[in-house]
């Protein structure tokens, strides 16, 4: 199958009637549907960068955007990283530093993280 007819094949799946969704929520679905697979095929992109050191600025890049699902696999595409990462970053930002257990309150990675989100002037 050449692009042209995939795309075809795909708009035909597109156009299709779903219950009682509108052209929008059949949209907000595609976006859904595509991040799950872009989550689910990992392991046929590009994470040569798993596991490096993150920079200051490429926190920041994250930390400006809203903790999405679609962000998250956007800078796991972006800086060559595993989705789960992306995640992880948003989440110990605005997790509450008495939350943590001793022995995470002692981890580099987070420190840096919620270094980083206190210049930012987010919370947590």
């Amino acid at each position: 199958m050449n692009k042209k007819e995939y795309k075809r094949e795909l708009y035909k799946v597109f156009d299709q009637k779903i219950d009682d969704l509108d052209f929008s929520g059949r949209i907000n679905l595609i976006q859904k549907i595509l991040v799950e697979y872009q989550k689910d095929n990992e392991d046929q992109r590009d994470t040569s960068n798993k596991g490096e050191k993150w920079t200051d600025e490429q926190l920041k890049i994250i930390l400006s955007d809203a903790p999405s699902k679609q962000n998250c696999m956007k800078y796991a595409i972006l800086f060559k990283r595993g989705y789960g990462s992306i995640e992880q970053i948003y989440r110990w930002s605005t997790t509450q530093y008495q939350e943590l257990s001793e022995q995470r309150k002692e981890d580099s990675f987070i420190q840096q993280i919620k270094r980083v989100a206190k210049e930012l002037g987010l919370r947590g």
